[in-house]
C-alpha cells in the first residue's frame, strides 16, 4: 500500500501584525473569523468585498477601511499581509498570484496550493499561545487536538507566563543567567493550582523562591 504524500515542512513563526496593514478578502462568515482574529492581534485590518455577511457588519467599526467591491488586480501589493476567504476559487487563486508577484505572505482559507502560510488552531491565555497544524490536511483534527488541549491545561497559563516573566527580568537585573533556575522543576509543582484558586501573591513568592532573589 502506498502511503499518502508529505505535506511541506512548515516554518513555525508567530507574528507582530500590530499596526500592521492587512488585507481580507471576502466578506462572509470565513472572512470575518480572519478578520477578527487580525484585529483582535492589533492589526490594521482592510476588508475588501462586494457584500458583507452580518458577521462581517459586525466588525466594520474596527476595520481600517472597508471597500465593498470586487478584488481587483494588484489589490495585495499594498498590504504587509494577504488573507483571501471568498470561496470563489478564480478569485482566491488571482489574489495569491498577485501577492507572490509582490512578495506578500498569503493564507487562501482552505486552500494550501494557494497559500504562502497556513493558519494553526490556536488555543490563548493572555500572553500564551497554544496552537496546532497538520500541514493543512485536516483542520478539523487541528482544532479537535487544540479544544483537547486548552481543556487539559485549562484557565491560568496566561497568569503564570506573566508571573516567570517577572522573574526572568528579575534574575536579569541581578546578573544572573536564566537557566539559574529549575523552571521545570518549578512547574511541575503547585504553581498553576495556586493561580488557578486565586492564590496569586503566594504563586509570584513561590517563583521568587525558586530564583533565591
Amino acid at each position: 500500500m502506498t502511503e499518502p504524500a508529505a505535506p511541506p515542512s512548515f516554518y513555525p513563526v508567530s507574528l507582530d501584525v500590530s499596526a500592521r496593514s492587512c488585507l481580507v478578502v471576502g466578506g462572509g462568515r470565513v472572512a470575518a473569523r480572519k478578520a477578527r482574529t487580525l484585529l483582535e492581534c492589533g492589526a490594521a485590518v482592510t476588508v475588501i468585498a462586494p457584500s458583507l455577511s452580518d458577521d462581517m457588519e459586525l466588525l466594520v467599526p474596527s476595520l481600517h477601511s472597508l471597500e465593498q467591491r470586487e478584488y481587483g488586480r494588484g489589490d495585495a501589493a499594498a498590504f504587509r499581509l494577504v488573507v483571501t476567504a471568498t470561496g470563489v476559487p478564480e478569485v482566491d487563486a488571482a489574489v495569491y498570484a498577485d501577492a507572490e508577484a509582490a512578495g506578500i505572505w498569503t493564507n487562501s482559507a482552505d486552500d494550501p496550493a494557494h497559500s504562502s502560510f497556513i493558519l494553526p488552531a490556536v488555543h490563548r491565555d493572555g500572553a500564551v499561545t497554544v496552537s496546532v497544524s497538520t500541514g493543512g490536511l485536516s483542520p478539523a483534527l487541528a482544532s479537535w487536538l487544540r479544544t483537547r488541549m486548552g481543556s487539559q491545561y485549562g484557565d491560568g497559563l496566561g497568569i503564570l507566563a506573566q508571573l516567570l516573566g517577572e522573574a526572568r527580568a528579575n534574575l536579569k537585573r541581578a546578573g544572573l543567567p536564566s537557566d539559574s533556575v529549575d523552571w521545570a522543576r518549578l512547574l511541575d509543582g503547585p504553581l498553576l493550582e495556586l493561580i488557578r484558586d486565586g492564590e496569586i501573591d503566594n504563586a509570584r513568592a513561590t517563583v521568587l523562591a525558586a530564583t533565591g532573589l
